[in-house]
This record gives C-alpha cells, structure tokens and sequence, in this order.
C-alpha cells in the first residue's frame, strides 16, 4: 500500500495546530451567528460538494442539537432542496442557486454562512456579494488563500492548508467549535 497513515495524520495535526493562528476570526464568526440567534434571526448555510455536507451538517446541528439540550435554533441549509436546485440551475444557471434561495428566504440580521475550500465557488461568491447588497451579516468558512471570496464576507476564516481534505477535516472542526460556542451561549 502507497498510503502512509502516519503521513496522513501528520498532514492533519500539521493543518489543525495551523487553526492556532485563526482562532479570533473563529471567534468573531461564532459572535455573529450567535447574535443573529439570539435576536430570532436565521442562519443560511451552503456550500458544494463536501461543503454541502458540511452545511447540512451545521444546520442539523443548529435545528436539533450538539452536546446539550437546548431549544432548537433556526439553521437553514440552501442545499437540501433537490427541486429548488435544480429549478434554479436550469432556468438562470448553476452558481445562482444559493442567492436565488437566500433572496427568497434571508431577512436583515440573519447571517449567511458560505462554505468553500477554494474561496472560487462562484455560487457562494455570489451569493455573498447579494448579501452584502442586502445588509445581511456573512461568514466565509475558505481554505486556500481565501481564493475570489477574499473581502466578499463581513468574517473569513480561511484554514491554512492546499490540501482539500485536510480543508474539509478543519471546516469540520472549526463548525464543532462553534456549535459548543452556541451551546454555552443557549
């Protein structure tokens, strides 16, 4: 076997311990989800591929609950809904199905969550640009150097790695975090 699990795993703590050096724009983007929910506000979450995923996960981590019991919190995912999608790609193209659902669903004060390992998605980049357009509050959670997604988000946190998967494991990681932050704060 060519895959060195040893290598793998050094990979990964090297990317996690990278996570030391982001720790406050973790922090801020954990304050603004958490203030859009105590104020009765929504968070949109979305992301493709893995990302989506990962969306889906924050949102069912958010409605049901993590670690404690808790009420149940307002998380959307813009991924889940097979029909809006496909809709919505078909009739005004792929990267507007993220912002055609936020426009339809997203008030002032609800905060978008946009996933993205390369920061190049162009369906969350755009879908950043309207929220900026609309006063509603943004986190970019990147990987990469932040990609076209660099100053589109009111918060990124950007994990420091080229390695997708490594990416992923800490996107992951830092949604965790942030749903112990939500916890104590619920």
């Amino acid at each position: 076997m060519r895959v060195s699990i040893e290598e793998v795993l050094k990979e990964h703590n090297h990317t996690v311990d990278g996570l030391s050096g982001i720790q406050d724009k973790i922090l801020i983007a954990a304050k603004l989800v958490i203030d859009a929910l105590k104020s009765g506000k929504k968070i949109l979450i979305a992301g493709n591929g893995g990302s989506a995923a990962d969306a889906q996960h924050f949102a069912a981590e958010l409605t049901g609950r993590f670690l404690k019991e808790r009420q149940s919190l307002a998380g959307i995912a813009l991924t889940t809904d097979t029909s809006a999608i496909t809709a919505i790609a078909n009739d005004y193209g792929y990267e507007h199905i993220f912002l055609r659902q936020l426009s339809g669903l997203a008030q002032s004060g609800d905060v978008f969550v946009g996933i993205s390992t390369s920061g190049n998605s162009e369906s969350i980049n755009l879908s950043a640009k309207f929220c900026k357009d609309q006063d509603i509050r943004s986190v970019g959670l990147l990987g990469r150097d932040g990609g076209e997604s660099i100053g589109l988000f009111d918060n990124s946190v950007i994990v420091p790695s080229d390695s997708t998967a490594r990416i992923q494991e800490c996107h992951i990681l830092i949604i965790h975090i942030w749903c112990m932050m939500i916890d104590e704060a619920f």
